[in-house]
């Protein structure tokens, strides 16, 4: 019975593979020379299965009568000692890294007298191209890209609150409250740098690093599932920016914000007149490019806010500026305002809108907290965030059940306003 020999590394199988095995068996008993996680990690990343998973599955395909490793990603080994009447390959091997391989396979075919079958390759489907397809299902679907897909379904504005721990972050998972006839509840938290540089008894100037930022982030992560867009401040230097997006997206971070400051970082609601700088605008522009080509996924979204209502430089700058980050890549706007009535940014949302229907802008009312979401959204706003607000109540609330113990001498008298030892024991699952 005449031998034909099929190499391959068949980590994912496809009908591709089944198609030249299937072929290769009318021309007698099928040997597979299998690639051996060396020989596969020799020119790509290890496979996903081992040799001996893969050689199993293999094995059980009725095609094939007998499976053994390859070394190397030379054929010319296993030909010398097996001499096959045929060996059977894709066509793809032509040009490309193997090109050189198919000459020595076939020069060493013509010794005895072999003959080499170059199957037609199969179009549209590759090992390599399932793998991608299953690596975009998983970034589709994981956390890092559900704020993308909120946005691409909203029927309504998407409401992001602070969060200084994992407890705040299971308040804002957990809380559903009924508003009318309809339930409304958080979409998903704002890390924010003031809210974790005070929590740290620090100053908000970027005295947090961000890889410290991250690191305190992970219990949030594990306590929680809804999308996080992380506080960037200035991003720092373009270059810094660049892994900073890089650690965000290892971390399913949903989106990052930075600001066109420039210098070091002071708030923007200080009531001090040029209390800081502005970036240029086309320095700032370099650094959302930076940031938006350092993404690994199109889900991760970069967005730019914009200080200048908060410098009165005006509306006609913020929209300027506006429109040149959105130019630069900028997945998302937020003009930012500490005037009270909320007039200036109402007026420059409302000017952004009738040029650009469709880039996500973003509001942060802390200075002017009575306008209400359902009205930020009639005016064209996707998102906004209530920047501070769990972190400056927990303050007088720990500060008055303190302050009520001491003047009483006990704790009794604080009870009724404090969560009982068993609602705290079950708030958190396994606790019990």
């Amino acid at each position: 019975m005449k031998t034909v020999y099929v190499g391959m590394a068949a980590e994912l199988l496809h009908e591709g593979h089944i198609n030249i095995l299937k072929e290769a068996s009318k021309h007698g008993k099928v040997i597979v020379g299998l690639l051996t996680d060396e020989a596969i990690a020799s020119y790509k990343e290890f496979p996903i299965l081992p040799f001996e998973k893969r050689k199993s599955v293999v094995s059980a395909i009725r095609f094939v009568d007998e499976v053994i490793p390859q070394n190397t990603l030379d054929y010319t080994s296993n030909i010398s000692l097996l001499k096959p009447d045929f060996l059977f390959h894709g066509d793809d091997w032509k040009n490309g890294p193997q090109k050189e391989t198919r000459t020595r396979v076939i020069e060493l075919l013509q010794t005895y007298g072999g003959k080499l079958v170059e199957f037609p390759y199969t179009q549209g489907i590759s090992s390599s191209e399932i793998k991608k397809r299953i690596q975009q299902v998983h970034a589709e679907s994981s956390r890092g890209s559900s704020l993308r897909r909120l946005i691409s379904k909203q029927e309504d504005i998407l409401r992001f609150i602070d969060l200084h721990s994992a407890l705040s972050g299971l308040i804002a998972e957990a809380l559903v409250v009924e508003r009318g006839n309809q339930k409304v509840c958080f979409d998903g938290m704002w890390a924010s740098s003031l809210t974790d540089a005070t929590s740290r008894g620090k100053p908000d100037i970027e005295v947090v690093d961000v890889s410290s930022r991250i690191l305190s982030l992970q219990d949030v992560l594990e306590a929680t599932s809804k999308p996080i867009i992380f506080d960037g401040d200035t991003g720092g230097l373009p270059e810094h920016f660049a892994y900073t997006v890089k650690s965000l997206e290892r971390n399913e971070i949903s989106a990052v914000i930075i600001e066109d400051k420039l210098g070091l970082k002071k708030n923007s609601l200080l009531e001090r007149d040029n209390a800081f700088l502005q970036e240029d605008v086309k320095d700032f522009a370099a650094k959302i490019k930076s940031g938006v080509e350092a993404k690994v996924s199109p889900h991760f979204m970069v967005i730019a806010r914009i200080e200048s209502l908060i410098l009165g430089k005006g509306e006609k700058d913020a929209l300027e500026r506006a429109h040149r980050y959105v130019e630069a890549g900028a997945d998302g706007i937020m003009i930012h305002s500490r005037q009270a009535d909320g007039r200036d940014f109402i007026g420059a949302v409302e000017k952004f809108r009738k040029d650009d229907q469709s880039t996500p802008l973003i509001a942060v009312p802390t200075s002017f907290g009575h306008i209400k979401d359902r009205q930020l959204w009639d005016m064209g706003v996707n998102i906004v965030i209530y920047a501070n607000h769990l972190l400056r109540a927990s303050y007088p609330a720990m500060k008055m059940v303190a302050e009520t113990i001491l003047k009483n001498g006990s704790a009794d008298t604080v009870e009724g306003q404090i969560m009982t030892m068993k609602e705290i024991l079950n708030l958190i699952p396994g606790t019990n």
